[in-house]
Order: structure tokens, then sequence, then C-alpha cells
């Protein structure tokens, strides 16, 4: 026999369903299901469709009923749920955030805000006036340094148990596979999520090891969240580990470095320094550069990426490295 759900479950999941009913457009049964699932609120969708009722008669909740699925929105004429409706400002802060964010908010956030999300797109559908708010989002791009690239496919599954298991300090068992294309499993303590051009990594120490490594979520096969906690390493930072070169593939120590390199490809040195300390001597076709920076094979990258017009490199071991 079911279980009963108590009074106390009953208005949390009211709530929960009253947040992510829209006003501008029509949600069904089934999204709601999926979108409550996806934050831990576990019901049939018989019971999702039974509250759907009774919110329809405490709340100005209109019923779509002309087809199926039923679709369920806020009277036009009610606020909804939210205090005040989002401003033009609100609707394209939120626009650019789904945008530039998502990869890098905690999946139950995510879904959280999705109605929010869909609410900004309404308010910024062309109209007759002028809506400078969607215009605003045509004028402004992150544009790549690099030749681009699509993303890497990631599950939705894979990056919800790797964001749960972050969000909850909880240990996380992994199937993946590695750059030599080796199949492995482990069980890891999460650390950070990382966003680096179109790839997302996770920052993670292997169960009986205490330093930290980088894994590509696209890489990951499998990923069950454990339901034991652990307290994060006060030492460890995840800016810190960023400056030290780790996902550049160093092991964040420093080096000196000098080169000569062409004034039409070493111009940009002038306005973007490598470093705080970077010293230049300019003579008649070319720049002296002087620097201390992170020695890794990013570096190592960046440096032969300018062919010719880069040359005596010194210390010489940063083109030989082997990581």
């Amino acid at each position: 026999m079911a279980r009963r759900a108590s009074t106390q479950e009953t208005l949390a999941l009211s709530f929960e369903m009253l947040k992510r009913i829209p006003q501008s457009h029509q949600v069904t049964a089934s999204e709601l299901h999926q979108q409550l699932k996806e934050v831990g609120i576990e019901r049939d969708i018989r019971s999702i469709q039974r509250n759907l009722e009774m919110l329809c008669e405490h709340f100005e909740i209109v019923r779509d009923d002309r087809s199926k699925p039923y679709g369920y929105s806020w009277n036009k004429v009610n606020t909804g749920f939210s205090l005040a409706k989002l401003s033009p400002q609100e609707s394209m802060l939120l626009s650019l955030a789904e945008d530039y964010l998502s990869n890098l908010l905690p999946a139950n956030v995510l879904s959280s805000l999705s109605s929010f999300f869909d609410e900004a797109k309404y308010n910024l559908i062309p109209t007759d006036s002028s809506n400078k708010e969607r215009d605003w989002l045509k004028k402004v791009r992150v544009v790549s340094e690099t030749q681009p690239l699509l993303s890497p496919k990631i599950h939705p599954d894979i990056f919800r148990a790797v964001s749960d298991a972050l969000y909850n300090d909880r240990f996380l068992t992994l199937d993946y596979h590695n750059s030599k294309q080796e199949q492995r499993s482990a069980t890891v303590m999460p650390l950070g999520l990382a966003q680096q051009g179109s790839r997302l990594y996770l920052v993670c120490r292997f169960e009986g090891y205490d330093n930290e490594r980088s894994l590509a979520l696209h890489r990951i096969h499998k990923a069950y969240v454990s339901a034991f906690n652990f307290k994060r390493p006060k030492e460890f930072k995840l800016s810190q580990y960023d400056a030290d070169g780790r996902f550049g593939f160093g092991e964040g120590e420093n080096c000196r470095i000098q080169f000569c390199i062409s004034k039409d490809s070493g111009f940009h040195l002038l306005e973007t320094p490598l470093s705080e300390d970077q010293q230049v001597e300019e003579h008649d076709d070319h720049f002296r550069i002087s620097a201390t920076v992170i020695d890794s094979r990013l570096l190592e990258k960046w440096l032969r990426g300018f062919g010719e017009q880069v040359w005596d490199i010194s210390p010489k071991k940063i083109l030989h490295h082997k990581y």
C-alpha cells in the first residue's frame, strides 16, 4: 500500500509546482513532472495531475483543455506566484546568464530557474514596440581567440550526477576513458568544475590520493553519486589550481622565459602582457620579451603557434618537455 503523503510534503510539492507554472506560456503535467524530478522530487504523474487540479481550484491558474496534453498557466490578469513580473532588464540579464552560465550552474539550480528563463525569453520576443533590451542581446557576444570547435557531447545524466555530487560534497563513482582511449573506473572527491573553451573539466581527488586531477566530462560514460559525504580539503582552492597552470597541463612551476618575436606578431604583448614583471626590449624589426610565467604544455603550444615569427627561446627545454 502506498504511503500517504503528509500535509507538509503536500504543501512543499504545491509550492514547487506553483514556482514552475508560467504566465506567458503553458506547461504540461509531464513537463512539471520532469522539472521536479531533476531537483530530486519524485512523484508519479498522477500525483502531479491531481495537484494541478487542486491548484486550479485555489489559485488563478488556467487549464487549457482544448487538446491533450493539457496546458497550465497563470491567468493573464494575475502576476503569477512571484510577487513581480520580470522587468525587461531582468529578462535581458537572465537570457545572458542562461547562454553563458548554464554549464557552471548545478543541474538542480538550473532546473529551478527554467521557468524564469522561459519567462525571460518570452518577454524578449520581438513586438511592434521598441525593445532595447532584446536588441542588446544582438549587440554583444563572447568570441573565441582560437579556431572555434563544437562542444563535445555530455549526457544530461552525467552532468546532473557530477554537479549534484559537487554541490552536496558527495563522493562520485565514475566509468571513463582517458586521452589514450583507455577505459578506467574510479571513486573521486569532486572539488571543482571549470569550462575551458568548449570543454568542461571536473577537478577531483582520486580515492587514496592527496593530489588533484582534471577529468573531461565528455569522457565520462557513467557517474553515480554516493550517499556518503566528504569534508572538502581546506588547502584546496580552484582559483589557485588555475593560477598554477594546471588547466594548461603544468605543475605550478614558474619559469623565467625570454624570446624574440617579430613586431607584427608581438605587438599584442605590449597591450596584453604575459605577466606583471614582463620586460620588453624594442629592436628594429622585433621585440625581445622577458617574463615570469607558469611552465606548461599550454605555454609550449602557444610559442610553437607563432612558427618562425618567434626565435631564440630561452630556456630551450620549454620546447622539449614530456608531460
